[in-house]
């Protein structure tokens, strides 16, 4: 049977004979996920039409007519009475068509001097610029949250672990303070990257700039932005920005996901370092004792799907020629998936940094385990007995492998069965055996010695602009 004939499309008609097919239609249209953009894009417009009244393109009347719609237009799409269609494509056609609807000869005019190559590129630079934004925000308090609890706890002592094995002894503060510091370059990353995407494609046209007299520095500045993007073919056809806030967002996610493993390994029964609220944990349908850190655990998860997101937009940019190809459509999705999941992860762990409580009695004890102040014998034997530290970490170790024999802990070994090993050990031996000479004594720069941690916790505070934490 002959196929049906499509009617032809309002948006690009007067070209074609027929309009697309049901599967091309389908696979055309973007209007499912970039209505997302439907803020920025009437932001975009507004700017648009200011510029070309301001140029006498469009009349003051029409300037005012295409406002009024929009705002709207805004209100409708903000209140859920927007009729999107999907036969309209995109985000850009779905409000200019409701805009001719609602103030018709004048909508007509709103794209004159401009693509939607131009608009696209600008609606996503003004929406990764407002996330960027409020990830800062978010990633600004989860280290104050983390702050916050150091600082409660620079005197609670626990195993510092290499290889997941007791290293030496630091405090709790210490070891969250290393986080904060972590999110903090994830925070300088992203606000340099804002530098970048805070550049205005809006002008650029379809890849070649316009020949109307417009004013892109006008429009640029009315958006915000730094300034126009100097080459109108790089302004259309560049997602290099939306690839830099990719990779920072993924490593950002990697930052998040090895604090949510710590946080699993630390409420398990074995560790029993902290404890979550019923908050942040479930339970199973089966066992009922259970109480799994399921929110640790799908943080824990997320880089999975960010990192695959930082792919999936490498995959698509790597072999497009310049300008616009409809490839390019398929950026939004990977940005909208990234941004949600890297939010509610920040979130997320924010709330679980201010909900745990503390076992410093569990964290104490693990210490009696896995000789953390071996490395301070070796220090000893070097400082007091003049030793060279290779030899002095073959002492050491012998050391540690009599107490290992023996079963018990380096301060709890007979003196004399140590003067075997090494004959010029006295009683002042014990001292630097104990784990609170030992975690004092790291006073260097950086160093877990709790007044150390407490002068880094104070220039991390006023570093972060963290406010009245610092108090």
């Amino acid at each position: 049977m002959p196929t049906e004939k499509k009617q032809k499309s309002s948006i690009w008609g007067g070209r074609f004979k027929t309009g697309p097919s049901d599967l091309m239609q389908e696979i055309n249209a973007s209007i499912s996920f970039d209505k997302a953009l439907y803020s920025e894009d009437i932001q975009c417009s507004k700017a648009h039409a200011e510029m070309l009244k301001q140029q006498n393109i469009i009349t003051h009347e029409d300037f005012t007519a295409i406002q009024n719609g929009l705002n709207k237009i805004h209100s409708e799409i903000s209140n859920g009475k927007f009729p999107f269609k999907v036969e309209l494509e995109d985000i850009h056609m779905n409000i200019e068509t409701r805009l001719a609807e609602l103030i018709g000869e004048p909508a007509k005019r709103l794209h004159t001097a401009r693509s939607r190559n131009d608009q696209v590129a600008t609606d996503i630079r003004l929406y990764l610029r407002n996330q960027i934004d409020h990830l800062d925000d978010e990633l600004k308090n989860l280290q104050k949250n983390l702050w916050k609890k150091a600082k409660e706890n620079t005197q609670t002592l626990m195993p510092g672990y290499t290889h997941l094995q007791t290293a030496q002894p630091i405090s709790f503060g210490f070891h969250l303070a290393a986080y904060i510091e972590m999110i903090g370059r994830d925070r300088q990353r992203f606000q340099d990257c804002r530098r970048r995407v805070n550049e205005s494609p809006l002008g650029a046209g379809a890849l070649a700039g316009t020949s109307f007299p417009i004013d892109r520095h006008l429009t640029a500045k009315l958006l915000g932005f730094e300034r126009p993007m100097p080459n109108a073919l790089d302004a259309v056809s560049s997602r290099d920005f939306a690839l830099e806030f990719l990779s920072i967002a993924s490593i950002c996610a990697v930052h998040l996901s090895r604090l949510a493993e710590e946080i699993v390994i630390w409420s398990t029964d074995r560790f029993n370092f902290i404890r979550l609220s019923d908050e942040y944990t479930t339970g199973s349908s089966i066992m009922p004792q259970k109480k799994n850190p399921d929110a640790a655990e799908l943080i824990r998860a997320k880089p999975g799907r960010i990192i695959g997101n930082f792919i999936s937009l490498a995959t698509i940019l790597k072999g497009l020629p310049l300008a616009y190809s409809k490839d390019l459509q398929e950026d939004k999705e990977p940005l909208f998936d990234t941004q949600k999941s890297l939010s509610i992860s920040i979130a997320t762990m924010s709330g679980m940094i201010a909900d745990m409580k503390i076992n410093a009695v569990a964290m104490r004890s693990a210490l009696q385990k896995g000789y953390p102040t071996a490395t301070d014998l070796a220090d000893y034997l070097v400082r007091n007995l003049e030793k060279p530290f290779r030899d002095a970490h073959h002492i050491s170790g012998k050391i540690v492998a009599l107490a290992e024999k023996k079963e018990c802990a380096l301060e709890k070994l007979e003196l004399e069965e140590m003067q075997k090993i090494e004959p010029k050990l006295d009683e002042s031996v014990y001292n630097v055996l104990k784990i609170d000479t030992a975690y004092n004594a790291r006073a260097s720069f950086g160093g877990t010695a709790p007044k150390e941690v407490k002068v880094r916790l104070a220039e991390i505070a006023s570093r972060f602009n963290l406010a009245d934490e610092s108090n």
